[in-house]
């Protein structure tokens, strides 16, 4: 028990992190926000799933995705199928030329449900879809690059391509899709009104507690063997793959589990905003994404949380106070913050502790000589274990 609640939550500071996370978003956030503030943040809290799940990908795994929204736009799509089916039952839709039909269709001369509608009918199908049709589709991914080695750049490139594809896809096909519009003007969830101030507390608190579950279970992961092997296939991954792991199988893993979680997100965004559109598809929306995890720090779980409510309450706040120059304030926020704290927010916390903890700089600790030394001598047992807590790469958990 004792083993695994530390693979759940990691050290002590770790926990207090987990637990101040919590405090804030079940705790804060409600008390201090109206209903439509708090409904904003749980939006902005959608997107933390990306970011998480690029955290692991990316942060530890080495692999930059530059098409989330891929997965983010599958399981919202998914969501918005089956509520798009609920408003659409015969009664309310009797002025239609084909009642019981969702509107963009009969707009488009369809004249029966497609076939891949019909499932979504079902609520316990959609929620399975949710989560398998963006993982499916990021094994199939998966497979087709890594056990070919294709890697780095190339792999982002090829994620943003997909990202441009489905796109122009969901777009194209509008009687089946609801076209660039996307899918709109969904009110209940089995009968029960999503546009109500009660649901939207409600939706927060679902949305918050999942997010705080794929953190927990990210933290799980990351301190266990695939953690170290993912860590050790980033630095030296031919070295891994000498030892006799399959490093494909790692990457495939790692990436499907970032396509779950994003999916999840993809899922209560639709629940909580009311629609889904192809915008939240392509490459710009997944480029934000990486924006999120590194601005939050992409070896930070809970720093990819931070990092997204940063960078949209800017976005907020920049477009209500300066709506002609607030892109361009975005721009430097994010050129300002790569610069001066390359390993984001988490990097900049963790480097104050250690000042705190130190009194000194936590580079001038590593790499002191011996003319350092000189002048600032240190016990060598306070001096080792300086530098056992100075950061490095992470060893498989959250820091």
């Amino acid at each position: 028990m004792i083993t695994l609640t530390r693979r759940l939550v990691g050290s002590r500071s770790d926990l207090a992190a987990l637990l101040v996370l919590a405090a804030v978003l079940l705790v804060v956030m409600p008390l201090t926000l109206d209903i439509f503030r708090l409904n904003l943040v749980g939006k902005y809290l959608t997107y933390a799933f990306v970011a998480v799940g690029l955290v692991l990908c990316w942060g530890y795994g080495g692999i930059l995705s530059l098409g989330q929204g891929i997965f983010f736009g599958l399981g919202g799509y998914c969501m918005a199928m089956f509520l798009k089916l609920e408003a659409s039952d015969p009664v309310t839709t009797a002025i239609q030329s084909t009642p019981g039909i969702p509107d963009f269709m009969d707009w488009n001369q369809l004249t029966e449900l497609p076939w891949f509608w019909v499932p979504f009918e079902s609520f316990a199908f959609t929620l399975f879809a949710i989560l398998a049709v963006p993982t499916l589709f990021a094994f199939l991914i998966g497979v087709a690059m890594f056990k070919r080695r294709v890697t780095g750049v190339y792999f982002a490139i090829i994620t943003q391509s997909v990202a441009a594809i489905l796109t122009i896809l969901i777009i194209g096909q509008q009687g089946l899709t609801g076209g660039v519009n996307g899918i709109t003007d969904l009110r209940t969830l089995l009968g029960w009104d999503i546009r109500s101030d009660g649901a939207k507390y409600l939706l927060y608190f679902l949305n918050a507690a999942l997010l705080l579950a794929c953190i927990v279970a990210g933290r799980y992961i990351l301190s266990g063997k695939v953690g170290k092997l993912l860590l050790a296939l980033k630095d030296k991954e031919d070295r891994v793959r000498f030892s006799g792991y399959d490093v494909s199988n790692f990457k495939i893993f790692v990436f499907c589990v970032a396509a779950l979680f994003s999916a999840i997100g993809g899922a209560m965004f639709t629940l909580q905003v009311g629609f889904m559109s192809p915008s939240f598809v392509g490459i710009v929306p997944s480029i934000e994404m990486v924006i999120f995890a590194a601005v939050g720090g992409r070896v930070s779980l809970i720093g990819a949380v931070y990092g997204t409510l940063l960078v949209n309450y800017g976005k907020t706040a920049f477009s209500e106070s300066f709506p002609e120059l607030w892109l361009f304030l975005m721009g430097a926020l994010f050129i300002g913050v790569v610069m001066a704290f390359p390993d984001g927010l988490a990097g900049l916390i963790r480097s104050e502790r250690l000042r705190r903890v130190f009194g000194r700089p936590p580079l001038a600790a590593v790499t002191r000589t011996g003319a350092l030394a000189a002048r600032d001598p240190a016990p060598p047992a306070a001096s080792a274990s300086a530098d056992a807590a100075l950061p490095h790469a992470p060893t498989g958990t959250d820091r």
